[in-house]
């Protein structure tokens, strides 16, 4: 299996978007600091994964997610959680996107 995760900072509030065969170590790399990208971001907690039978899709899952599309479809989809750690800028039901 492999899986497509987003991390949450408390430090900073960002997030880091990754993919890993190995959700439960590589999160535990990432809050050990032994990953670059996140090292001074730490702690991070796991808020959201999906699970893939192919490497390729995990991976092509990871970049679309990564684009401006892909960040406006996890805003809507983490609505709830988002407005729980105070972000302000979550789009509405309201909101329409451009498809």
């Amino acid at each position: 299996m492999y899986y497509v995760y987003i991390l949450h900072s408390t430090k900073d509030n960002g997030f880091y978007i990754g993919s890993s065969s190995d959700l439960k170590n590589r999160v535990h790399v990432h809050n050990q600091g032994m990953v670059i990208s996140t090292k001074g971001r730490r702690p991070l907690k796991l808020v959201y994964y999906e699970v893939y039978i192919l490497k390729i899709d995990a991976v092509v899952r990871e970049q679309f997610l990564k684009t401006s599309k892909g960040r406006r479809q996890l805003k809507h989809q983490l609505h709830h959680f988002l407005r729980s750690i105070g972000w302000e800028d979550i789009p509405t039901s309201n909101d329409q996107e451009s498809r």
